[in-house]
Order: structure tokens, then C-alpha cells, then sequence
């Protein structure tokens, strides 16, 4: 086995079997001589089922960003941008070329997003799986909008990983700010600083204070400290937006 299949197979556990590993063996497979869906029934073997693992977690996100960014018929070269400074960001960039080598062999591949799906959903946590959704939006969002056809397969990915819809429409605002001149968010309309915090303007103080510590506990950072650091501070991006809608909120009552 080449150097690039060991890469894949060191750090993956469940992942490797199921209908992923199919997908991973025909990827694998155009990028690598003498390499098939075998040998990824052997590592699947050899790993066994656990716990999610980082790269179950990367293969995971790899997967279902082709999902997306197929949806519209098209691969936008802004979309493909966005997921290679994340993975740069996360992993390094000799990591993160061989990463993007993979993706490349994934997008060619038919997917089935419901099996996906719950093959990730068995083995995953609700907190590593609401990462991912944030990560599906940004990738949606790079080309400057996302487009009705993204939202709905992103909307359907989150029936499927059992995704709540008011985590799912949290998430959702979360892409809503306007922007300023820098390109970076500045700020919120006032109805998705309150979609982030999963609730509405008839709230009373106490209860956005209530709703605010309940998002903190469960987007809180550390949920993602057994992925590893990188993966840490993807979440952190998440957990700063709803901050950022508390003190929208706070500010807007004079709280």
C-alpha cells in the first residue's frame, strides 16, 4: 500500500467500513494504482469500531462537502478554495494537500447522502455533528450566497445526522450577518441574533440568559477535545457567533 493509502488508514476507525469506505475505495482507487474497495475492508478489519476518531471526523466533513457542493450542478472554484484554507488552517499544509487529494477523487463518486448519513450518525456525537453542519454552511456560503438548492441538501443532511430544527436554524443565522468592507461579519439582524440563541423576541431577560448558558454548554469548545486542537478551533468560530448575537441582544435591551 502507498504512502498516501497509509495516511488514510492510520488514523481512521469506523469510518473505513460502511458505505464511506465504498466511497473511499473508489477514490482511493482513481488516485492509486493497485489500490481497491479490499483494502479498505482490510483496514476497516484491522481498525475496528469505536469511538469517532479526527480522521473519521475529516473523512466525514470530506464527504459530505462534496454532497454540497455538488447540489447546484456545479464545483465552484470559491467553494473548493474554502475547503482548502480550512483544511490548511487545521492541519498543515502537507496534511491538508493530501486531504484535498482525496477530496478531489471523492467529488467523482455517487454519493448516497442517507446512508452517509447514518453511518455518521451512529457513531458520532450530537456536538461533533453540529461542527459539521456549520462547516457544510461555510463551504455553501463562499461563493457569496448559498443557493436554494445547498440549503436544501444541507437541510437534509440534518434531518438524516438527527439534527434538531431549531439547531438547525441556529446554525443557519449564523451566515445571516451583514458584512463590513474587510469582508468579515459585523453584525446580525436583530431576528437571527435571536434564531442563534433558538429563540424569539417575546422572551423575557431571564430567559435569554437562559437560552445563552444552554448554547454555551452545548457548543461549548471542549465537546470536540477528543478530534484534537485543529478541530477546537473550528468550533471556537461557532462559539464566538453566539456570543456575538448574546451581546447583540444584551446591547439592543439595554441588558
Amino acid at each position: 500500500m502507498s504512502s498516501f493509502a497509509k495516511f488514510i488508514g492510520a488514523s481512521l476507525g469506523w469510518s473505513l467500513g460502511g458505505p464511506i469506505g465504498g466511497i473511499l475505495g473508489f477514490a482511493l482507487g482513481s488516485l492509486i494504482d493497485g489500490f481497491s474497495g479490499l483494502d479498505v475492508k482490510i483496514g476497516s478489519q484491522r481498525q475496528g469500531k469505536g469511538t469517532t476518531e479526527a480522521g473519521d471526523f475529516e473523512i466525514s466533513l470530506l464527504v459530505l462537502a462534496a454532497v454540497v457542493i455538488k447540489s447546484d450542478g456545479q464545483v465552484d472554484k470559491r467553494e473548493l478554495d474554502f475547503v482548502r484554507r480550512n483544511f490548511i488552517s487545521m492541519y498543515g499544509k502537507e496534511k491538508a494537500n493530501k486531504a484535498f487529494k482525496l477530496f478531489n477523487g471523492i467529488l467523482k463518486e455517487n454519493i448516497s447522502t442517507r446512508q452517509v448519513c447514518l453511518q455518521i450518525r451512529q457513531h458520532m456525537s450530537h456536538a461533533s455533528r453540529l461542527q459539521l453542519l456549520h462547516f457544510l454552511f461555510g463551504i455553501a456560503k463562499a461563493d457569496g450566497a448559498v443557493s436554494q438548492a445547498e440549503m436544501h441538501i444541507i437541510k437534509t443532511i440534518s434531518v438524516y445526522l438527527y439534527i434538531s430544527n431549531r439547531d438547525f436554524e441556529s446554525i443557519r443565522a449564523m451566515f445571516s450577518a451583514t458584512s463590513s468592507s474587510s469582508g468579515r461579519r459585523s453584525s446580525y439582524t436583530s431576528s437571527s441574533a435571536y434564531k442563534i440563541l433558538e429563540i424569539t423576541k417575546k422572551a423575557t431577560n431571564a430567559e435569554v440568559k437562559k437560552a445563552y448558558r444552554k448554547l454555551v454548554k452545548k457548543h461549548h469548545p471542549d465537546k470536540l477535545r477528543h478530534l484534537g486542537e485543529e478541530y477546537q478551533k473550528g468550533a471556537e468560530e461557532k462559539f464566538r457567533q453566539i456570543q456575538k448575537a448574546y451581546e447583540q441582544i444584551q446591547k439592543e435591551r439595554g441588558m
